[in-house]
Order: C-alpha cells, then sequence, then structure tokens
C-alpha cells in the first residue's frame, strides 16, 4: 500500500490555472509596486538615500521611527509573551472576551485608535492629559504617545504567534521540570521560552516591520513637527505631497529593506537551526 505522502494526484487544468492565478495575484499587488519604489529610489544612482543621511530634519526623523519601533517591540514582548501564558495556562473567567480584545487593533483603523489616544491623554479635555501635563509629562504630541500609538497597533501579533505555539507543545515538560523543584522562572526559562523561541523571534520581527511602518495613529498624536515630532512614513507624505518624490521613494524604500532583511535573516537562522 503506497504511503499516503508520497501519494501525488494529477495535476488539472484548474490546479494550474489557480497557480497562474496566484502568482498574477501577487505580482500585481506586491512585486510590482515594490518593483518600481526600488528602481525610482536608483533612479539616479546614491543621489536619493545620499540627500537622507545629509538633511538633519530627516535624520530625526528616521530616528525617532527607530526609537518608536524599537521601544513599542520591547513592550509587546514583553506583554505579549506574558499574555500568551495567561491565556494558555490559566482559566478565567472572560477569557474568551479578553482574546477577542486583543485583536481590536487589527480590526480597527489607527486613524481612530491615534483618535482615542487623544482623548485620553490629551492635554484639552483628555482624561489623563492635564494631570500628566500638570506633572509635566507630555504625552500627546510628543515621543511617548508616538511610541504609545505604535505600540497599539501591532499589539496582537507576537501574541497570535506565540498561543498557538504554546498549546502544541504543552504542559508536560513544564509540569515535569516543576517536579524536579524548578520554580516558574527556571522553567520559563529552560523549558518554555526555548520551545516558542521561534514564535517569538517571528512576533517581534512582524512587530518591528509593522511599527516602522505606521502612519495612521502616527500622525493624529504626533502633531507632525518638522525635526521634533516627524516620523520617517510622515515625511513620505510630506515629500510626495511636495513633489519630491525621489525623496519619498528613498525613504519609502529604506523602511522597507528593514523589514525585508530582518525577515530574510530570521529565515536563514532558521533553516540552519532545523539542519542542525
Amino acid at each position: 500500500m503506497a504511503d499516503a505522502r508520497t501519494t501525488r494526484h494529477p495535476r488539472g487544468p484548474v490546479t494550474y490555472l489557480l497557480r497562474v492565478v496566484a502568482v498574477v495575484y501577487l505580482a500585481l499587488l506586491v512585486v510590482w509596486p515594490v518593483a518600481l519604489v526600488v528602481t525610482n529610489t536608483f533612479a539616479d544612482g546614491l543621489t536619493s538615500l545620499r540627500g537622507l543621511f545629509e538633511d538633519p530634519d530627516m535624520v530625526a526623523a528616521l530616528q525617532l521611527t527607530a526609537v518608536a519601533a524599537l521601544c513599542a517591540t520591547a513592550i509587546n514582548l514583553v506583554f505579549g509573551v506574558s499574555m500568551s501564558l495567561l491565556l494558555v495556562r490559566t482559566e478565567f473567567p472572560g477569557k474568551r472576551l479578553l482574546s477577542a480584545a486583543l485583536d481590536l487593533p487589527l480590526s480597527v483603523s489607527p486613524i481612530v485608535i491615534g483618535l482615542a489616544l487623544v482623548l485620553v491623554y490629551g492635554g484639552r479635555g483628555g482624561w489623563f492629559g492635564p494631570t500628566l501635563e500638570g506633572w509635566g509629562f507630555q504625552v500627546i504630541f510628543s515621543t511617548p504617545g508616538i511610541v504609545m500609538a505604535t505600540a497599539f497597533v501591532s499589539l496582537p501579533l507576537v501574541i497570535r504567534e506565540v498561543v498557538p505555539v504554546l498549546r502544541e507543545i504543552g504542559t508536560e515538560q513544564e509540569q515535569a521540570a516543576r517536579s524536579l523543584g524548578a520554580n516558574p522562572w527556571q522553567t520559563f526559562w529552560r523549558i518554555t521560552l526555548p520551545g516558542i523561541r521561534w514564535a517569538v523571534v517571528y512576533g517581534v520581527v512582524l512587530t518591528l516591520a509593522r511599527s516602522l511602518g505606521e502612519f495612521g495613529a502616527v500622525k493624529v498624536v504626533s502633531g507632525n513637527v518638522l525635526g521634533e515630532t516627524r516620523t520617517a512614513t510622515l515625511a513620505v507624505e510630506e515629500k510626495y505631497l511636495n513633489f519630491d518624490v525621489e525623496g519619498a521613494y528613498a525613504i519609502a524604500f529604506l523602511l522597507a529593506s528593514v523589514s525585508v532583511v530582518c525577515i530574510v535573516v530570521v529565515q536563514v537562522l532558521r533553516s540552519r537551526a532545523d539542519r542542525h
């Protein structure tokens, strides 16, 4: 009897048609637009990219974007792993409601998220804004607001990568470690974390990529002040509207390149780990 894993089904015209449709769809939606960004960025050589790093305002925008993305990624890493353990390893009333609420940032427009943050932390009429500003801490129209907005929109990405893996690996090894005298912290570092490490890495990479490209929520809470609260994505819009198309392409290429490099590096590292 033939092994089911080696059985090959005949490929009919419908199979090839679906493949062609998928390839054409991806080419038109992803490959072609990205290729146009790359070709337009290097149409004049490295002039566009060199101009970015010679402009102090653009350097400030790139630095602010990097700071916001790294801070948001670190926040969501800690929160995402902790929340994943809570959802998978414990039972409590309202668990399903909490799990559904965690997907809210993916279903709500980033503009709405930005507006909600303004209503809560804004200096004029916000619930906590006037009190915080009285203490000398400004959230909206400053870096903390940008970090909060960026963390909010990317909040579920680590959780949705880690939760399925936690469910798959089960609790047998963790119970065995505790029976041998390991405390919860030792169990997490030596048993749980190694089992979910690639899920965590993928979640971090997706969070970083999402954070680098955030526009809507950041536009609402940043104030878009040149050299202070203007991020790289806001600079893309500003340059494009002011007919500096080359500069807009250069910034977009730089942001996309960082995300692509992160994904490629993760794939290479995981393939090497699987071989060993």
